[in-house]
């Protein structure tokens, strides 16, 4: 029975990562796209946690962490050139 609920959780999330792709290439506004390319983050852990649960193995759970702070660290910086235009300052009057 949790074998059935895992296959179709994985289905869902791989049709909601296509209409993400979908939103990333025509995407109307970049925040549209940055938000999308956040989302597929989310969504490729979630994929990588039900694959751990289906092989009953813990050795994903350093691949899921990696991936989500990449996934933070990523939207922080994207959102950051669009609010300012760069994503490190450098002011070197001081």
């Amino acid at each position: 029975m949790l074998e059935w609920v895992i296959t179709i959780s994985l289905v869902c999330i791989t049709l909601s990562m296509l209409a993400m792709v979908y939103r990333v290439i025509k995407g109307p506004t970049t925040p549209d796209r940055v938000v999308a390319l956040d989302a597929l983050g989310i969504c490729l852990v979630a994929i990588i946690a039900l694959v751990s649960i289906i092989l009953e193995s813990n050795a994903f759970l350093e691949v899921i962490l990696l991936i989500g702070i990449l996934a933070f660290i990523g939207t922080i910086a994207f959102s950051k050139y669009l609010e300012k235009g760069v994503i490190l300052e450098r002011d070197r009057n001081s």
